[in-house]
């Protein structure tokens, strides 16, 4: 089997990228929209797991709409002809944008900016009562205005739902480390290493391996912000700080996250206003993740997280990859 050559309302052009599980191309809708479509791979579709990680991406991508979430235009989620349409983002992910940068360091203002932008799409998420769980550069796209889309929803879940632990080495929680159940917490925590990255020029943990990387995020504590960069606002940096708090409830929410940054860029912070709350297919309870002893041990590794190499020297496909 090879991928489908036509999709039924979209005319394909170049291959933007492929991946271990996805191929993405250049496309053009029925309204003459460019967009990025994704089409998994046959021996993707094969494998239940990873088939119902592709069709749970394309019913979420759908169903919820934000301005900074990545937009659908069409998809299937399973079957032959599976595929997403999404925004297409001629400059690519946030993770290309800094590896170009010689120091990998956005100016101040651009940096508070997307970061807002990525608290608000969280704060709306955590108001539907979803986790996104891969809060990371990668999945950060930016537009040609310099304003920021959340993507790649194959991991979120409605908690009312339940769904599996998941995250990438780099970005996760302690308590995901523990293979514990995932929340809006955790979220909040993936983001406050986004804001060291971007407004401190690095991440607040590293390290060569897996357990390296777990040593850290349950041990050890970062250090001020504001101190790193002393451009930052103490608010911002103070709420960064807490973001990384050890224990889930010592987290501000992505709310105040991002009322703090659109206060530090002059602006007033207004109430997110929701055109609709959107409600899981099934409201379903029932438990979430994998849970582990109380006490700081070594769990299992999450489902579906990354090696812990540097992302942008692992090879992993960006689904909006530029062509050099």
């Amino acid at each position: 089997m090879t991928e489908p050559s036509a999709i039924t309302g979209y005319t394909l052009h170049r291959i933007l990228g492929r991946g271990n599980t996805s191929l993405v191309r250049l496309a053009t809708n029925s309204q003459g929209q460019l967009v990025a479509v994704k089409i998994p791979h046959p021996e993707t579709l094969a494998v239940q797991d990873a088939a119902e990680r592709f069709g749970n991406e394309v019913r979420l991508t759908l169903q919820l709409r934000h301005p900074h979430l990545v937009r659908a235009y069409g998809g299937t989620p399973f079957g032959p002809h599976a595929f997403l349409a999404v925004t297409y983002y001629p400059k690519g992910a946030l993770n290309e944008q800094l590896a170009d940068l010689p120091d990998r360091t956005l100016p101040l203002k651009q940096a508070l900016r997307l970061l807002a932008d990525v608290a608000s799409a969280l704060t709306y998420l955590h108001h539907q009562g979803a986790v996104h769980q891969d809060v990371k550069t990668q999945n950060v796209y930016v537009t040609e205005e310099g304003r920021a889309a959340l993507g790649d929803l194959g991991n979120t879940y409605f908690v009312a739902q339940g769904g599996k632990t998941s995250g990438s080495p780099f970005y996760m929680a302690p308590e995901v480390y523990q293979g514990e159940l995932t929340s809006s917490a955790s979220d909040v925590y993936s983001l406050g290493v986004m804001m060291y990255e971007l407004l401190g020029g690095d991440r607040p943990f590293n390290g060569n391996s897996y357990e390296e990387l777990m040593v850290a995020h349950m041990t050890r504590f970062a250090p001020s912000l504001t101190l790193v960069n002393p451009l930052v606002p103490r608010a911002v940096g103070r709420l960064a700080e807490l973001a990384l708090a050890k224990r889930p409830g010592d987290r501000p929410s992505a709310d105040q996250i991002r009322r703090a940054l659109l206060s530090a860029l002059g602006e007033v912070p207004e109430d997110e206003v929701y055109e609709e709350d959107l409600k899981p297919e099934a409201e379903v309870a029932r438990p979430m993740g994998r849970h582990a002893p109380a006490q700081v041990r070594a769990a299992a590794p999450p489902v579906n997280t990354e090696p812990a190499e540097e992302p942008e020297k692992s090879g992993r496909w960006n689904p909006f990859r530029r062509r050099k």
